[in-house]
């Protein structure tokens, strides 16, 4: 079973929802940050980022910075930019991009099923930004932006969504800047809320779709909190962790893109000589590539379509066979001798909404080579969590993203 708890969220007036909502934290530079929050002092990358507010030169994972979004924060809800609900709630969050529309449930998910692997992973974390999530979890005291999950579809829960989005009115319903429609519905009467937690309680598991950094930072606050208090009980709000859980059937993920900054040391030729040695290439009829095994390369003012030779990998190993292990493998590896693309300085990622233009712009800027991949699928993501078995980095881009600040989990609330 699944453990989903209701919470008393705080939001944001409807009036302001769509100037309080923001990218999450973690797609946009400090940089960025301060020029999509300028002159908006309701954006939540206030809170979100709070360094945007602070000297350019200023340690982003410094304790300044959270204590400036601790201010912030208290700031938003006592001047009533963001109000809290008074009983707990679900939240029914529907998300709308071009055409496509995924509809889920906000939800307290558990820190023991996370522990457990009830919630299962695919991928490894960094300490630092663990450092970092947790210092902003147990600081704020909150769950400030939600981790986003996933669950395989049933009829039942599939029914469940749509009688209470056309019973209850919505909330929120607004476009953000990059033409993402948002809408929310607040899910209070007491049968449907023990309807929520119980269509879960029916579920096996739960998959992390983004943000196990998020993930795992509310499990070290639930652990440093058990450890500093001898009267801990297990039903704390740091018990459980504020998230977003769409049916899997609904989720768009996008191809994770690679640019490279050199060749390392081979010439252009030698270089396309050992390509064909584990993929046959062929110019590019389109930037984007066709399907799986199959990747676009671009070099030297030109697109080339590559295909991975039969036999270059184990098409029946769940990891072997993904396209990101394919390229690291046959490719990135031995012959850009990128051995560890998490550190590696010469490669860098771009997710798939930017584009194709965008690998054309990088390697006109400051890159060599740049490959587009064809998208991992849902079924590959759960396939690996199910075998507990761990991704590549970077193989995975959702689009769209969550917007943070349109609800906010006090871990202080009882």
């Amino acid at each position: 079973m699944c453990d989903v708890r209701p919470f008393k969220g705080w939001r944001p007036r409807k009036e302001l929802a769509g100037r309080v909502a923001s990218p999450p934290y973690d797609v946009l530079s400090s940089q960025e940050a301060r020029v999509m929050a300028e002159g908006n002092p309701y954006s939540y990358l206030h809170v979100a980022k709070a360094e945007i507010d602070l000297p350019p030169d200023v340690d982003v994972h410094g304790e300044t910075v959270y204590k400036k979004a601790i201010e912030n924060q208290e700031s938003f809800q006592q001047q009533g930019i963001l109000v809290q609900d008074q009983a707990p709630c679900f939240y029914v969050y529907e998300l709308t991009m071009n055409g496509h529309v995924q509809t889920g449930f906000v939800v307290g998910a558990s820190v023991d099923e996370y522990e457990s692997g009830v919630i299962k992973k695919h991928e490894l974390t960094r300490k630092d930004k663990e450092d970092d999530r947790t210092m902003h979890v147990d600081m704020l005291n909150a769950n400030t932006e939600p981790v986003f999950l996933s669950y395989r579809p049933t009829e039942e829960n599939d029914a469940l969504l749509a009688r209470l989005t056309s019973e209850y009115d919505v909330e929120y319903d607004f476009v953000a800047d990059d033409a993402v429609r948002h809408r929310l519905w607040v899910i209070n009467r007491p049968a449907d809320v023990e309807a929520v937690a119980a269509s879960f309680a029916a579920m096996d598991c739960q998959y992390i779709a983004d943000g196990h950094h998020r993930s795992a930072a509310a499990w070290r606050v639930r652990t440093l909190r058990k450890q500093s208090n001898p009267a801990f009980s297990g039903c704390e709000e740091c018990n459980h962790f504020m998230a977003v859980t769409f049916p899997s059937d609904q989720l768009k993920i996008l191809g994770y893109h690679r640019v490279v900054k050199d060749l390392n040391g081979l010439s252009e030729i030698q270089f396309m000589e050992r390509v064909s040695q584990k993929f046959t290439v062929i110019p590019a009829q389109n930037a984007e590539p066709s399907g799986l095994n199959h990747f676009t390369m671009y070099l030297d003012g030109r697109w080339h379509e590559l295909v991975a030779r039969p036999g270059t990998f184990d098409a029946n190993d769940p990891i072997e066979s993904l396209d990101v292990s394919i390229l690291q493998k046959n490719l990135l590896d031995p012959l850009l001798g990128i051995k560890d693309p998490r550190t590696d300085k010469r490669i860098d990622f771009v997710g798939g909404i930017r584009g194709t233009r965008e690998l054309e712009r990088r390697c006109a800027l400051d890159m060599k080579v740049a490959f587009a991949l064809y998208p991992t699928s849902m079924e590959q993501l759960m396939a690996i969590a199910d075998a507990s078995a761990i991704m590549p980095p970077k193989s995975t881009w959702f689009e769209p993203k969550l917007r943070s600040g349109l609800f906010v989990r006090s871990l202080a609330d009882r």
